[in-house]
């Protein structure tokens, strides 16, 4: 079974209140709701109550202390739009809380075969009643507008009466820690209730954004099994159903409770579809829901099964990893995947590079239909990427924002947001990576080569020539301790991928008749294509003869390197503690950027990589969460397996255990597509290229052996590692040629490839 369980604790840590909101929260793409203790927590107890809508946002002002040309001076925020998960259960006049009474039980488990969470308490009040409380919670797949609480209490020692107090509270606020730069300075109300109507077992709320008009509506509708009296009322903004029962010793009561959530980016009538939703979704009732989840979990687990064998810790962290892809990523053309998902408010839901480099594989190698559709938001937002290259004085091209929603850029910060310009390389290596695992041209003619040609215009535009060697200056690499510096390696790799792929694709549409049309619509001529290839032959990349190594920059090797054995723990991670400008002036990386790069573009032979990663190795913090997946993948790489272990297991239980200490905040979706990347990619040595598919695996000696699954053109492959062999099965499609360490092999349907290294053979 694929659960995360939370052992008993019977004594609740208030600290880690916040921590268990993230890791049980329930979503699916299109809500997300924290999994706060539906009772609240008493003031002092740290939580951030929150319910999401993927892209639903407004717009707050984001002064700039210098008025300067076209700084950005307002951003997207993502909204906590209304709370229908807090529930008051009162026993014979005393109030269930963790903090008062005795505690005998207390568990959650998050079940990723079914698709929901379960708490299960015990709790003996200062009276001595003893309840067992179970609440079952879903954020539903199949109906994306729906989240359901099953709310259930069964008398243990006593017959009495329970009051159930269920609340829907529409006057809400964002969380806001003004100490973190990650998270909103200021706690705000951005939602205006416009309207609240409650009857009879259904409350209904509307609500507006200040800024940026938008409306939402929630809808919440209780069903009681029991005979109990009911009775709701409205109470300034909150919409109150209130169950009052009388129980037997050992009988219970069951609360069931239908949230359903629209918005106006999507709907024309909030309040309409929500109806429209509500009454199909009590037609069917939860029991229907509860089966059409997994069934639903049944298809994904089957595209994206992952199994380690001898290690059960790693295995359900990997599951678990892939499951928050999954509840994390848009169902729609409307939104993307955030830096933490729907999971909480850390960077106020904005979307990153973070899907094209790191969630984006994963959903391309195991669901290629929704790795399209998260593609397509790009290409939906590429008129705001042009007007953003616009902006920053650029004549042609698109610049993609660094952080945003609608594809306005939501950065203040431009030394590591906006002038992170290799953004463009990612979207465009999503693309291409997309068209080579998929063969998908449909796609390329409407719209990837759209997105390729106007984001290699931008290297254009951006770079010059110098001494013969094409240039770019003042830009920020991955690496955010060192901002606004020239030739930053990865960026010129990424821009020198970007110009041959847009040369590729325009002879690619060429050969096949298909760019007289686009041409015309983009004035691209031959001309540029041809500059485009130019400027990437003649692409300047970094590097250092005396050392042997590529130099981060033009200037990093002139710099002090940074004691970070001499520096105090409690100064991690950096950017909290040292001023940016005493970062910039040091050879120090917050995570993996040169060394990025390697598993990306492949630019350098292995001697060269191989003192640059133990050049880097030395002074790279791991402060982000991007970073110790790459360091693994490129470890594997250069054959130190060792290495590449070490690494993928800090990956690996990043949120379970909580290593960077901010998970509270909201899931590391980066990471998490990271540690997926760190199997396939780093100990499979998986790679798909113009010339095919190919696998180099080796097995780490901490396990026995593992499996996964992954699609190419058309095809489902599982690939099992074991000690002594690697087994490649033909699970759908027809037959594929892949390369296994060096060797080219034509795999069929009922054949399975068995390989050594440098020893294969094949059998019925």
């Amino acid at each position: 079974m694929r659960k995360i369980i939370e052992r008993d604790k019977i004594e609740h840590n208030k600290k880690t209140t916040s921590l268990y909101e993230t890791l049980f929260h329930n979503a699916n793409g299109y809500i997300g709701i924290r999994g706060c203790l539906e009772e609240e927590v008493p003031a002092d107890w740290d939580t951030m109550r929150g319910t999401y809508i993927n892209g639903f946002y407004d717009i707050i002002p984001m002064k700039q202390a210098e008025n300067l040309c076209n700084f950005v001076e307002e951003k997207q925020t993502m909204l906590n739009v209304a709370d229908t998960q807090t529930i008051r259960l009162i026993i014979d006049n005393e109030t269930f809380s963790l903090d008062k009474g005795k505690l005998w039980k207390n568990t959650r488990t998050l079940n990723m075969e079914e698709g929901y969470t379960l708490r299960e308490v015990v709790w003996e009040s200062p009276k001595g009643k003893k309840v067992q409380i179970k609440v079952k919670r879903m954020a539903s797949f199949s109906q994306l507008t729906l989240f359901s609480m099953e709310y259930e209490v069964t008398a243990l020692n006593f017959t009495g009466n329970i009051k159930i107090e269920s609340y829907h509270i529409a006057d809400v606020t964002n969380y806001s820690n003004s100490n973190d730069p990650r998270m909103a300075a200021e706690s705000a109300r951005h939602l205006i209730l416009q309207d609240m109507i409650v009857t009879n077992d259904e409350s209904i709320a509307v609500s507006k954004t200040q800024k940026s008009n938008l409306t939402m509506c929630s809808m919440v509708v209780h069903k009681v099994q029991g005979n109990a009296s009911t009775f709701a009322k409205k109470e300034g903004n909150k919409g109150i159903y209130l169950v009052e029962a009388r129980v037997e010793e050992h009988s219970k009561l069951t609360l069931e409770k239908y949230s359903v959530f629209t918005d106006s980016i999507r709907y024309d009538n909030v309040v309409e579809a929500a109806k429209t939703d509500m009454e199909a979704i009590l037609k069917n009732r939860l029991a229907y829901y509860y089966e059409k989840q997994k069934i639903y979990l049944a298809h994904f687990w089957k595209q994206t099964e992952v199994e380690i064998y001898g290690d059960e810790g790693v295995n359900q962290a990997v599951n678990f990893n892939m499951y928050q892809l999954l509840q994390s990523a848009a169902k729609d053309c409307h939104c993307n995947i955030a830096a933490k998902g729907l999971s909480g408010e850390g960077y106020e839901g904005h979307y990153f590079w973070d899907t094209e480099m790191f969630l984006l594989p994963f959903f391309i190698l195991t669901n290629p239909d929704l790795a399209k559709m998260l593609i397509s938001y790009r290409y939906d937002t590429l008129d705001a990427a042009r007007e953003n290259a616009g902006r920053l004085g650029h004549k042609r091209g698109a610049l993609y924002p660094w952080r945003t929603i609608t594809g306005v850029e939501c950065s203040g910060y431009f030394p590591s947001g906006t002038a992170q310009y290799h953004i463009n390389g990612a979207v465009a290596y999503a693309v291409v990576n997309y068209y080579l695992t998929t063969g998908d041209l449909n796609f390329i003619v409407e719209k990837g080569a759209e997105i390729i040609f106007e984001t290699a215009r931008l290297w254009l535009d951006v770079g010059n020539y110098s001494k013969g060697k094409f240039v770019i200056h003042d830009v920020t690499g991955p690496d955010e301790y060192t901002c606004m510096i020239n030739n930053n390696y990865y960026t010129n790799c990424a821009a020198k991928y970007n110009m041959r792929w847009a040369a590729k694709i325009y002879e690619l549409l060429k050969k096949n008749a298909l760019i007289e049309k686009l041409s015309e619509t983009l004035t691209l001529t031959e001309k540029e294509i041809d500059e485009m290839k130019n400027a990437a032959h003649n692409m300047f990349l970094p590097y250092d003869e005396e050392l042997g190594i590529n130099p981060q920059d033009d200037s990093f090797l002139t710099k002090p390197i940074w004691n970070l054995e001499q520096t105090p723990k409690d100064d991690f991670p950096l950017l909290l503690h040292y001023h940016p400008l005493h970062l910039y002036r040091h050879q120090v990386c917050k995570q993996a950027d040169t060394v990025l790069a390697y598993f990306l573009f492949e630019e350098e032979d292995d001697d060269i990589m191989k003192k640059s990663y133990e050049y880097y190795e030395k002074i790279t913090t791991h402060d982000s969460s991007l970073s110790t997946c790459v360091f693994s993948i490129v470890a594997s790489k250069l054959g130190m397996h060792q290495k590449g272990y070490d690494y993928f297991g800090d990956s690996a239980k990043l949120d379970l255990e909580n290593t960077h200490g901010n998970t509270k905040d909201g899931i590391h979706t980066a990471n998490m597509g990271g540690c997926y990347m760190a199997i396939v990619n780093g100990f499979a040595g998986l790679r798909i290229k113009e010339e095919g598919v190919s696998l180099t695996p080796f097995l780490p000696k901490e396990w026995k052996g593992y499996q996964f699954e992954f699609r190419y053109q058309g095809n489902l492959m599982k690939v099992i590692v074991l000690k002594d062999e690697v087994i490649l099965k033909l699970q759908e499609g027809s037959e594929t040629w892949v390369t296994i360490y060096g060797k080219k092999y034509l795999v069929k349907q009922k054949i399975e490839v068995r390989s050594k290294k440098n020893v294969a053979s094949s059998y019925l």
